[in-house]
């Protein structure tokens, strides 16, 4: 066992302790006896700490050139390829991904840092002719003001840097508020943008409940933009909330992914994207693959190839280095998949493998669930319609090109989608009638480069998109600006006509 590590918040350049001096505790969820970290349980006196400390920052950053603000953004990322090891095994550690998908975690971190210190050099306006004549016009990028970033915790690096990244940039400061299941994380990324040489009051971490910490920063005046990754159910709430209070919000939210796999596709290849999809983070990632659409000619000899995968993956502790399939990240978790198995079992679908809580010796103490494939599943049912976010995929068979689309696009959600063909021509239709924000071709259902938009649409989501040049679209507000040189009072749409 480890020794716990103490995490405080970080407030105005300072760890330090909640008003309450009240805390909680980080555990493995690979071995629930061992406690990785206690982190402060905060709540309304620590988020006004924070937001005066970033509205006081706010100030001088805005006002300090974007080229300049982005060469910490760069510092970050140097220190991050420094640090991954260490970084990578901490995460495995606090929510149990294996290390090699923990190093890849880091690794976008990495990445959007690269990017985002770019768009510190390319956060460009537009000149247009104006209609009047001797009179200039043109847009330019401002900052938002003070961000709420609320992140969870099954990407504790690359979400956090997804939404820190690109709002300093832009020249907003921000307050972190992460996961309580992964502080540890979100502390030692944070140490990281301190050591980096960042200005106080830029970067803010305040640890706790959600219902707390998160719902004082939503409601909170002083905060001007609140961007949230989470459930589609606790987005709606966050979404009202900021619609009643106009600060502007970015929703990233649930999924219900699907992968088709046709009757001409490269089935070996098809599988790949179909494992690594569904059982990758253990199912525990809005872009996981949970429904596996298949064509009828196909089904039953791509399903005796994936029960054969299936049953060869390893589960085991994320440190472990030839784990595959690490722990869910905590009992409530670990409680809603096995519920979602009754649900499973009471609507009439068959379970080929898996199914149950994993009662290996090795790995009683910890959150471990089988991975599991469901057969006998029609589109109408809860569990092809309700986000599971657990290693479990459903079975849904079709008989052509366009049962598979239309049963894919018959969900709530539409975030991640794919489909494994080789007619070139249900390619192209595919990635016009598909229904989601990110659509790949003969590749699995998992997330976007960071140079490129990340989001969906329906319940997944409110509109915006996270990375890529879309992201500087949520941390600025659009200013025009007109400069008449004519020396007299000119009326448009009435003195041009």
């Amino acid at each position: 066992m480890t020794t716990p590590l103490t995490c405080l918040n970080y407030i105005d350049g300072e760890w330090l302790a909640a008003k309450s001096q009240a805390i909680l505790e980080s555990r493995n969820p690979a071995d629930w006896r061992e406690v990785i970290a206690t982190f402060p349980s905060s709540g309304a006196e620590d988020v006004d700490a924070a937001v005066m400390a970033a509205s006081k920052a706010y100030h001088n950053w805005r006002l300090t050139p974007a080229p300049a603000r982005a060469e910490f953004i760069y510092r970050i990322g140097e220190i991050l390829l420094q640090r991954k090891e260490e970084l990578a095994y901490l995460m495995s550690q606090e929510m149990g991904k294996p290390l090699a998908e923990a190093r890849g975690d880091v690794q976008e971190g990495i990445d959007c840092a690269i990017y985002s210190a770019g768009e510190g050099r390319r956060m460009f306006g537009q000149t247009t002719p104006s209609e009047m004549p001797n009179k200039f016009a043109m847009t330019v990028r401002s900052p938002v003001g003070v961000c709420a970033l609320i992140t969870p915790w099954n990407f504790p690096v690359a979400i956090p840097c997804w939404k820190m990244m690109p709002a300093l940039v832009c020249g907003n400061t921000v307050i972190l508020k992460p996961a309580k299941d992964t502080p540890a994380c979100a502390t030692l990324l944070v140490e990281i943008f301190q050591q980096a040489g960042l200005p106080n009051g830029l970067v803010n971490l305040v640890h706790g409940h959600g219902d707390e910490v998160g719902q004082a920063l939503i409601e909170h005046p002083g905060i001007n933009l609140v961007s949230f990754t989470g459930s589609s159910q606790t987005g709606a709430e966050v979404g009202a909330t900021c619609g009643r209070t106009f600060k502007r919000v970015c929703l990233e939210l649930g999924g219900k992914n699907a992968q088709i796999v046709m009757d001409d596709a490269d089935l070996e290849l098809a599988l790949e994207g179909a494992i690594w999809g569904a059982f990758g983070t253990t199912g525990q990632r809005c872009t996981a693959t949970s429904r596996l659409i298949l064509h009828r000619d196909i089904k039953e000899k791509f399903t005796a190839m994936l029960l054969d995968k299936t049953r060869k993956l390893r589960l085991g502790k994320g440190t472990e280095s030839d784990t595959e399939v690490g722990p869910l990240v905590n009992k409530s978790q670990l409680e809603r998949v096995s519920y979602y198995l009754e649900v499973a079992h009471n609507e009439g679908a068959k379970v080929l493998i898996g199914g149950k809580v994993c009662t290996d010796e090795q790995l009683k103490h910890g959150f471990f669930f089988e991975p599991t494939i469901l057969n006998h599943v029609t589109p109408d049912m809860r569990v092809a319609r309700e986000e599971i976010f657990g290693p479990v995929v459903t079975l849904i068979e079709v008989s052509s090109f366009e049962e598979a689309i239309k049963v894919l696009n018959d969900t709530p959600y539409g975030l991640s989608s794919s489909v494994y063909t080789s007619d070139v021509n249900r390619a192209f239709q595919a990635m016009r009638d598909i229904e989601a924000g990110i659509t790949y071709i003969n590749g699995p259902t998992i997330g976007a480069e960071v140079h490129l938009p990340f989001g969906g649409v329906k319940q997944t989501g409110n509109g915006h998109r996270e990375a890529g040049s879309a992201a500087i679209d949520v941390f600025t507000e659009w200013k025009t600006v007109y400069v008449d040189f004519s020396g007299r009072l000119q009326r448009a749409q009435i003195d041009n006509r």
